[in-house]
C-alpha cells in the first residue's frame, strides 16, 4: 500500500508547576518538564485526491490533519486518557503549525498517537459514524495513521521524531467504458451510478470501516475523462454488484453475478464494453493502494 508519512519533531518547552500552597515551597523544586510537538512532514507517493488512479499527490500548503495522543493503553481511548484532543495541524510553507499546541503529559509516560485527514472531531474512537459525501471526493477519502510504538508499548518524550504513516481506509471505484461499433462515434454519457451503501462506522484503533447496511443509495461517479472514465470514493462493503450508465436518457445496467469487491485501502477498476443491446464485462481488477483480487466475465442488459 502506498502511504503518507508525517514526522513529529520534538522541541524543549519548560513550564513550572504551581505550588500546592504558599507554605509548601518545596514544591517549587518539583518542576514538571514537558515537551511540545511540532509537525514536520515527509510524504511518500500516495494519492490524496482520489479520482484519477494516479499515485502522485502529497500534502500541500493549507492541508490540515487532526492529531490525538493518549496514555494508558494502545487499544483504548478514554476522555481521561487523552493528552492531545484534536490538535489541528496546518501545513504552510513546508511547516506544520499546531493549534492548540501539543504537549507531552510528561517525559516518562508512554503515549499513543492517532492522525486523521481530513480533520474531524472524534468522540467515539471505535464506532465513529460516517456518511460518504459524494459531492466532496477529497473529504470522503479518509486517511488514518496510528503510532502505538514498537510492540504497542507506546512512545515517550525521548522518542524523537514520532512518525505517523497514513493509510486509505475507504475504497475507490473506477469505471472505464468502451463502446461497440453500433455507435458511429463515442456516445455522450450523461452519468454513471453505483447503487451502494454510503454510511459506515469507523474504528480508528484498528483502521476498520464497517458499512451500516442501512439502504443502498445511488453514488454518482465523478468524471475523470468524459464518456470513458469515471471514479468515486466508496464505503468498503460486500453485496455491491450493479453499475448503471446513462446514455441519451437510456439506462444501461451491468449486474454482476458475484460481488464486485470494494475493499478498504484498495481501488477496484471495472472495464465495461457497452453496446446498444447489452453491456459486457471486460474485467474487474482490485489494485494498489494495495494488491487485491480480479474478477472476470458477465454481461448486462438495458433496463
Amino acid at each position: 500500500m502506498k502511504q503518507k508519512h508525517a514526522f513529529f519533531a520534538l522541541a524543549a518547552f519548560s513550564m513550572l508547576a504551581a505550588a500546592c500552597s504558599s507554605e509548601d515551597s518545596s514544591n517549587i523544586n518539583n518542576v514538571q518538564n514537558a515537551k511540545y510537538i511540532t509537525v514536520q512532514s515527509s510524504i511518500g507517493h500516495m494519492t490524496r485526491v482520489t479520482t484519477d488512479g494516479e499515485n502522485s499527490e502529497s500534502f500541500a500548503d493549507g492541508d490540515k490533519i487532526s492529531v490525538y495522543a493518549w496514555t494508558g493503553s494502545a487499544t483504548e481511548i478514554t476522555d481521561g486518557s487523552l493528552v492531545v484532543n484534536n490538535s489541528i495541524n496546518t501545513l504552510g510553507n513546508g511547516t506544520w503549525t499546531a493549534e492548540p499546541q501539543m504537549l507531552w503529559k510528561d517525559s516518562t509516560t508512554p503515549h499513543y498517537f492517532l492522525g486523521v485527514y481530513p480533520t474531524r472531531q472524534i468522540t467515539n474512537f471505535t464506532a465513529d459514524a460516517d456518511t460518504l459525501d459524494n459531492a466532496s471526493q477529497e473529504q470522503s477519502d479518509l486517511l488514518v495513521a496510528l503510532q502505538p510504538g514498537d510492540n504497542g508499548i507506546g512512545l515517550t518524550a525521548q522518542a524523537n521524531p514520532v512518525s505517523l504513516t497514513f493509510d486509505h481506509v475507504m475504497a475507490k471505484l473506477i469505471v472505464n467504458l468502451t463502446f461497440r461499433n453500433q455507435w458511429s462515434s463515442t456516445p455522450t454519457v450523461s452519468g454513471v451510478k453505483a447503487p451502494a451503501e454510503t454510511s459506515a462506522t469507523i474504528n480508528y484503533l484498528t483502521k476498520t470501516v464497517t458499512a451500516t447496511q442501512d439502504a443502498k443509495q445511488d453514488v454518482s461517479l465523478s468524471t475523470v475523462s468524459a464518456n470513458t472514465r469515471y471514479a468515486s470514493i466508496m464505503v468498503p462493503q460486500t453485496g455491491f454488484n450493479k453499475i448503471v450508465i446513462t446514455i441519451d436518457g437510456k439506462d444501461y445496467t451491468y449486474n454482476s453475478t458475484t460481488d464486485i469487491q470494494l475493499e478498504s485501502g484498495k481501488y477496484t477498476t471495472v472495464n465495461l464494453i457497452v453496446g446498444r443491446d447489452r453491456i459486457e464485462l471486460g474485467d474487474v481488477s482490485v489494485n494498489d493502494w494495495q494488491a487485491g483480487n480480479e474478477i472476470n466475465g458477465g454481461e448486462a442488459q438495458t433496463d
